[in-house]
């Protein structure tokens, strides 16, 4: 294991540094590492470490959206509430309606296969997007029209209502029936996660507040509270839905809010465990592409991709119609909510371990969405946010 870390940190980090200097993501390098040293070619990731590789991952993001709730002003995402409620639902939507519409014309599959597909494709990539707008608010880029507060925000609710569709369409498929329940979970999936967060970030203000500790130490506690939240959320799954990770992000949010000071303080902690958070997340995410199933994808599973993102950005413009961002600052946000990894890596195998008759195909297309999406995203994010957005001076 410790041999596998060591290599995975060395690689990592250098393929990061070289991409870096040629002006594209670090992120890519990361991937790239992961694929490399990964159980598809090298083999050469300690087979513990892929066996908690999902819990890894699910860390990381945890880390961002720590990050993520600490950096939100509620005032900013007052101005772009409703935008922000609306891109929760409708690109998803779009993409995946598309995919039910032409999968199975392009690979003669059963529309509840191609649903299934679907909800795979649907999701944006957090871990790829929100580092992205943190940084973008540190520097000052949008937020006179709290452009990154909307993408953040509304990315991190994006994937509730892809997974909770996906378990649904799964269920189908098994023979259990599309249940109602299962699309009602998901606005009582935000809203008891918001309490949650909400409520648990009042009591920790309060506790901190009254009893003296280091921020090292509130740090540590922020952290096991999430883990509590993500881990209340598989528990309580059978009987009510509880979305952990919007819960961890409002309990961030709400620290924000209520004690500014201390935010800014822990954000910076937090920035620092994102370093290493940041290249476990991708080098493992890396890991779990197999990409022995790319030789046989073909140009119609490329196609079928790029026809989904087609209807994505659709989407992301059909949210955006009476906002007060004009056309480049909507183009802006139609490249950020491109970016695909982490869900596509986390259930992109799953039909196929189900039985899915066309698992390897939703895997395969699974695969291509992370390859061709998660570049694109990132590197339009990193070129663009200068010439699309207005920079505003900042606190920092």
């Amino acid at each position: 294991m410790l041999f596998s870390l060591a290599l995975i940190l060395i690689l990592g980090f250098a393929l990061s540094g070289i991409l870096n200097k040629l002006n594209l993501p670090g992120l890519l390098g990361m991937i790239l590492t992961g694929v490399i040293l990964g159980p598809f070619v090298l083999n050469l990731i300690s087979p513990e470490i892929l066996d908690i590789s999902g819990d890894l991952r699910e860390i990381a993001l945890i880390v961002i959206l720590i990050r993520a709730g600490l950096s939100l002003d509620i005032r900013d995402l007052k101005k772009v509430g409703k935008q922000a409620v609306l891109m929760c639902f409708i690109p998803a939507t779009l993409e995946l309606t598309t995919v039910i519409i032409l999968a199975p014309i392009f690979f003669h599959i059963s529309y509840i296969e191609a649903a299934i597909m679907g909800t795979v494709l649907a999701a944006v990539s957090p871990a790829v997007v929100v580092p992205r707008m943190i940084n973008l608010m540190e520097r000052g880029y949008g937020n006179d029209k709290s452009i990154p507060q909307l993408i953040m925000a509304s990315s991190s609710v994006d994937d509730i209502y892809v997974i909770v569709l996906f378990t649904a369409f799964l269920g189908m498929y098994s023979g259990k029936g599309f249940e109602t329940s299962s699309l009602l979970s998901v606005p009582l999936s935000i809203v008891l996660g918001l309490l949650l967060g909400i409520l648990t970030g009042i009591v920790f203000i309060w506790v901190v507040k009254r009893l003296h500790m280091r921020d090292t130490v509130k740090v540590l506690i922020i952290l096991s509270i999430s883990f509590l939240f993500v881990t209340l959320e598989s528990y309580v799954k059978p009987t009510v839905s509880i979305s952990g990770l919007l819960a961890v992000m409002a309990l961030g949010g709400t620290i924000s809010e209520s004690y500014n000071v201390l935010a800014r303080r822990l954000m910076t902690k937090f920035s620092k465990i994102w370093v290493g958070a940041e290249i476990l997340l991708f080098v493992l995410v890396g890991a779990a592409v197999d990409i022995r199933y790319l030789a046989g994808a073909g140009l119609i599973s490329i196609l079928l991709v790029l026809c989904a993102l087609v209807f994505r950005i659709w989407g992301v413009n059909i949210c955006l119609l009476k906002s007060s961002l004009n056309k480049k600052e909507r183009l802006f946000c139609s490249i950020a909510y491109l970016p695909k990894a982490t869900v596509q890596a986390a259930i992109g195998a799953i039909p196929l371990q189900k039985g899915v008759e066309s698992g390897n195909t939703i895997l395969t297309v699974a695969v291509l969405a992370i390859i061709i999406t998660a570049p694109l995203g990132a590197i339009g994010i990193d070129h663009t946010h200068k010439k699309f957005l207005n920079h505003t001076a900042t606190n920092n």
